[in-house]
């Protein structure tokens, strides 16, 4: 089979998407292989499309056990023998699972980096034909990235051990140029091709909302999204129980996930949110990693995270699959002050020196004040993110909150002269929100007796911080340490000698849309609860998620295709001939009933087979309920009779 091929059938692709296809053909010319690929832009494929294309098995390095069951899952789900060994296996299921490498069962095995240095697992390697490895997160090979693993430094160590060394590739989503180096030195990667795809993902939304009080602010967001399933990320362990409790008390569909609960119960409420049966999961960053559930529609940021590296990762969970989704972050000065908290008391990486701790946790805070900047930020969402990651950006992207609301000329002359008045007279050497509070006339102590004391009281908070910031984006006033302590500069004489009048865009509040991100034609609803119904029923009879069946965009493409055969069914995304060969009938016959009227609109009726008949009779249904199920059934049950020359 040719690279098209194998995705044309086990993924259901006529493409590759950006990016994807000159890292495939590296790896399948035998290069090793640097790539940042944002979260969603599909690196997996990379890497398994030469896994099915080169004799041997590939080895994958994961993190996370969510990771590796996830993988394969859906791996197996689309045809494709893959396996993995972590410590959630028993012995005998692990033995099962070496014993299909050792006769060629595989073609791709996932296993954890604390694997590597098992000798027993080495010997195994030696003897196995090794096709690539493919190293995922990598990033947490670095102490500079926000996921040091100490275990990820094994991996150069193995691959050094094995007879033959195998193309190696390092994959990761959010990079800098630090990091970068260091995965290509500690995972030896040999003249490697280097791939940066882009960090933007153009199906997101991003925007930030500084809610007076955030709990009504939540519930307000969320009341328009009963159907969809998302992310509520929270910074602590606490905040994440009151939350999950405050929604579920509210009558949402809520789930929590932090590392503090047993880990049974962690278990139990990933698989609720994965198998759909809670829209809602609150968690800490303590979950995400590895899962690549792909209809999560939106991502709510309750606190603020600790860095930008942080944020875009857990944001992009969102829109998996390509369809709209929204990030959105719940903005207070108090997260700042708990993410600091949190940046200085945590526990010390042993891995470090003293010097190496203090120069991680300076660099730490300085992520803190990124972080916040794009947070009180009125510019460009977008493109402060891609600029944070060195990618060039315009001034507006049209798809974020800050380029959608729309801009008013606002003349700031006067209010500016006050500002810089303000630190002049205080000596330069305040704070900038000791100095918006001057002016706003909340500051206490000495500094109620300074002349500019309370000039611009009338104005919101909001504004008068947005001016302090714009003055510096403008070279107005300088802004040094942690703190943001403010200076003059030499542009400062232009406002307050020369008075020189300044404007200044601000947004209003008016929300819109940008066209560039406007949803897709919306699909049928009642076909689309009916194709879910659908495929509800397949997974639970598979004991996998939904979307490991079929995407929500899947089932988006199929309402507005509708095909009616298989030939047209393969030309639906996401359908390749596997799962047309596994699951093609029942969904086209879904179409074709709902297309016929057959459907009621509350539980639309398929053609089901003789066992799914069966098991319909064992569920709690009424008598009503049943009655219309038969009357339904009668014409397909007594075709089917006819068929096998029983009437």
């Amino acid at each position: 089979m040719t690279k098209l091929e194998v995705l044309r059938r086990f993924y259901g692709y006529d493409s590759f998407r950006p990016g994807q296809e000159p890292i495939v053909d590296a790896l399948l010319e035998g290069r090793d292989v640097l790539c940042v690929m944002p979260t969603g832009a599909g690196k997996s494929v990379c890497y398994q499309v030469p896994a099915l294309l080169k004799p041997g098995v590939a080895l994958v390095i994961s993190p996370l056990i969510s990771l590796m069951k996830d993988q394969v899952g859906a791996l197996v789900q689309n045809g494709i023998r893959a396996a993995y060994v972590n410590s959630s296996l028993t012995a005998a299921q692990q033995s099962r699972v070496f014993a299909g490498l050792a006769s060629g069962a595989y073609r791709i095995l996932y296993v954890a980096p604390e694997r590597l240095s098992l000798e027993s697992f080495r010997q195994l390697c030696a003897g196995l034909q090794i096709s690539l490895i493919a190293v995922d997160e990598a990033h947490c090979v670095s102490q500079w990235g926000q996921d040091f693993r100490p275990s990820y430094l094994q991996i150069a160590d193995f691959v050094r051990s094995l007879p033959v060394r195998p193309p190696v590739s390092a994959f990761t989503a959010t990079a800098t140029a630090r990091v970068k180096r260091d995965i290509e030195e500690l995972v030896e990667l040999r003249d490697p091709i280097r791939f940066t795809t882009g960090f933007d993902r153009p199906n997101l939304f991003f925007s930030v909302r500084t809610p007076e009080d955030k709990d009504a602010e939540l519930l307000s967001l969320l009341s328009h999204r009963k159907e969809q399933h998302g992310i509520v990320y929270c910074a602590t362990r606490k905040s994440v129980e009151e939350v999950c409790d405050f929604l579920c008390e509210h009558g949402f569909s809520a789930t929590a996930y932090h590392a503090g609960l047993p880990a049974e119960e962690r278990r139990q409420n990933q698989d609720d949110f994965l198998y759909d049966r809670k829209n809602v999961m609150v968690a800490t960053n303590a979950f995400g990693m590895g899962i690549d559930k792909s209809n999560v529609s939106y991502v709510i940021h309750y606190q603020m995270p600790k860095n930008i590296e942080n944020y875009y990762q857990e944001a992009g969970r969102a829109g998996r699959d390509g369809s709209p989704a929204e990030c959105i972050l719940l903005f207070a000065k108090r997260d700042v002050q708990i993410s600091r908290y949190l940046i200085l008391n945590a526990e010390p990486n042993e891995a470090l020196d003293e010097k190496e701790q203090e120069e991680l946790r300076k660099r730490d805070l300085w992520r803190l004040k990124q972080m916040k900047e794009y947070a009180t930020s009125g510019d460009c969402l977008r493109g402060s993110i891609l600029r944070y990651f060195g990618e060039h950006a315009g001034k507006e992207c049209g798809g974020c909150g800050n380029c959608c609301r729309g801009t008013e000329l606002y003349n700031i002359t006067l209010p500016s002269q006050m500002l810089l008045s303000c630190v002049a007279r205080t000596g330069q050497c305040l704070p900038l929100a000791v100095i918006r509070d001057v002016l706003l006339g909340v500051a206490t102590g000495e500094l109620e007796a300074q002349t500019t004391f309370g000039l611009l009281k009338e104005d919101p908070p909001a504004t008068v911080e947005e001016i302090l910031r714009f003055l510096i984006g403008e070279g107005y006033l300088a802004s040094s340490g942690e703190e943001e302590i403010l200076a003059l500069t030499e542009r400062s004489a232009e406002i307050l000698r020369q008075r020189k009048p300044i404007a200044m865009l601000r947004h209003n509040t008016q929300k819109k849309r940008a066209a560039g991100t406007a949803e897709q034609d919306a699909p049928d609803e009642g076909l689309l609860r009916a194709l879910k119904e659908t495929r509800s029923r397949i997974a639970s009879k598979r004991r996998v998620p939904p979307y490991l069946v079929f995407t929500d965009a899947t089932l988006a493409d199929l309402c507005r295709k509708k095909p009616r055969t298989a030939e047209e069914l393969l030309t639906v995304s996401g359908v390749g001939l596997v799962k047309l060969e596994q699951y093609g009938s029942a969904f086209l016959q879904t179409i074709a009933a709902y297309e016929s009227g057959t459907s009621d609109g509350e539980r639309p009726w398929t053609a089901m087979e003789d066992t799914q008949l069966l098991d319909a009779f064992y569920e709690e249904r009424t008598v009503l309920q049943m009655a219309r199920m038969l009357a339904r059934s009668t014409s397909e049950i007594t075709k089917r009779l006819r068929e096998k020359h029983l009437i």
